[in-house]
């Protein structure tokens, strides 16, 4: 069901979770079109050799759904030297963090963990729904530190919209797990594990729950009807959504 993990993933050697979204079945049948969508975890740990790789995907924007602080420790990363525009959007605004432990407490990554990411308000959702519907702004690379979590719920947005069905949509999201090895292996190798955390518990952390974007999707059934109820309701008008779609979809 899902299209193989050679075709999508692209294996940077600094650079994990980074792939391609396109070629899935859409329900009108049309497909999502290849090297319009990248979505990535964190770019800063790129080789020169990397770099030349990403230059060929033409990449022109760059979203990052991280916090200012991790911005602050990691940089943005190498897509601006190379002409792409940035965008900084966070998921969770300063001083999130707080709110959002306090809403979902200290359960780990869930459903629920990302149905409160939408207690934020809808400015991130809105922002980044302009920048899908301008095609001048495309090919896009989406990215938050892991490229798990707040860009597993961007890109199920995406998806939803262009008509993906939610069964692909839940099998994208756990493909983050097919990269976790490469990525112990980089930290064990270049970084060192974190203090007091083995090379298993780590893997977890990087990894994503089978069972966490069926929640969440759920979640967004049961109050919204879905994600076009959704965002219609945070005010992603008709003309976006029609606009996106004759972008990304072929």
């Amino acid at each position: 069901m899902i299209e193989d993990y050679a075709d999508r993933h692209i294996p940077f050697d600094g650079c994990f979770n980074f792939r391609d979204v396109g070629g899935y079945p859409t329900s009108n049948g049309k497909t999502v079109r290849w090297g319009k969508y990248f979505r990535a975890g964190r770019q800063d740990r790129m080789t020169p050799s990397d770099l030349n790789r990403l230059r060929k995907l033409g990449i022109r924007t760059q979203v990052d759904l991280r916090k200012q602080d991790e911005i602050n420790e990691q940089g943005r990363g190498p897509l601006e030297t190379i002409g792409a525009i940035y965008h900084h959007i966070p998921v969770i605004p300063e001083g999130g963090s707080a709110k959002l432990s306090h809403l979902v407490g200290d359960t780990g990554i869930s459903g629920k963990h990302y149905l409160a990411y939408l207690e934020f308000g809808p400015e991130t959702w809105l922002r980044m729904f302009e920048i899908f519907a301008n095609d001048d702004q495309h090919p896009i690379v989406l990215h938050c530190t892991a490229g798990k979590d707040r860009t597993g719920v961007s890109t199920a947005f995406l998806l939803s919209v262009l008509g993906v069905d939610r069964r692909l949509i839940e099998a994208d999201y756990i493909l983050t797990n097919r990269d976790v090895p490469r990525q112990a292996d980089f930290i064990e190798t270049h970084v060192g594990l974190p203090e007091g955390m083995d090379r298993q518990t780590m893997m977890y952390h990087a990894g994503v729950p089978d069972t966490a974007m069926h929640d969440f999707l759920n979640g967004i059934d049961a109050r919204w009807g879905g994600v076009l109820g959704y965002l219609s309701e945070i005010g992603v008008t008709q003309d976006t959504i029609n606009a996106v779609r004759s972008h990304f979809l072929v």
